[in-house]
């Protein structure tokens, strides 16, 4: 059985890292080069690196961050923000970034997804939802969850799959910075549907959030922010807890 992976993420605004409730209301959450270091050494299996406003004041990510993260970190390392084309994938690469993540580019142009399967391969692409609930249905969002789209969840996630997607980065917007609890009934839609991982993302408040997602779902990962950044919970206490719940993860 592949061990389960437990993702902090640093959602980074104007070179700091942030976190809110819902997308909105953001607070500082610290320096995300020494977070990153503090992560790695706390035995973080990834880490994920969020530049939240890229796609909205329409600029590239910030490389020279990105590599200052890269030096202090041993674990597989994954960039999100801006990312519009293959070179600005080609440049965070040789930043350090182990994977990428692209969001509001793929939806707005899907064959962006089949571009970078091509070029870097399937494991390099991981498409990131953000979906919030209208009505009765789950709705994908952009441009940092400000924007619905007319692209219902589920669907969406079979066709970025289908173009090449290696991984999915399923944030619940209801759900996120609530610390209530993960969306496992969506997730565990997602997951039963699709044949890549799947990382569960938005509410994580406690520990036993990440034993019932787990449990629960059988996704591939959980990724948080808040409870790692605050110091509510911490890496390897989470990693003994699931262990006892016989969900396997690496030491």
């Amino acid at each position: 059985m592949l061990a389960k992976r437990i993702i902090p993420c640093l959602d980074v605004k104007d070179g700091r890292t942030v976190k809110g409730v819902n997308f909105v209301d953001l607070r500082d959450a610290g320096d995300p080069v020494e977070l990153a270091w503090n992560y790695s050494q706390q035995g973080a299996d990834e880490l994920v690196f969020l530049d939240i406003t890229a796609t909205v004041e329409r600029r590239k990510t910030m490389v020279e961050l990105v590599k200052a993260v890269a030096r202090q970190i041993n674990i597989p390392f994954t960039i999100g923000g801006g990312i519009n084309e293959i070179a600005d994938a080609d440049a965070l690469l040789n930043a350090g970034a182990d994977k990428i993540s692209i969001n509001s580019a793929a939806v707005r142009n899907p064959a962006l997804i089949d571009e970078l399967a091509r070029a870097f391969g399937v494991q390099f692409v991981v498409i990131a939802v953000d979906t919030r609930v209208i009505g009765d249905k789950n709705i994908v969002h952009l441009n940092g969850g400000r924007l619905p789209t007319e692209k219902q969840t589920l669907d969406w996630i079979i066709e970025a799959e289908s173009r090449g997607a290696g991984e999915i980065l399923l944030t619940s917007m209801d759900h996120d910075g609530t610390k209530g609890g993960f969306d496992n009934g969506l997730l565990k839609l997602v997951n039963d549907t699709v044949n890549i991982p799947v990382i569960a993302s938005g509410g994580a408040g406690s520990v036993q959030h990440f034993v019932d997602v787990f449990q629960q779902t059988n996704v591939d990962a959980a990724l948080a922010a808040s409870v790692f950044h605050y110091g509510e919970i911490l890496i390897p206490d989470l990693k003994s807890v699931l262990r006892e719940n016989n969900i396997e993860v690496r030491v």
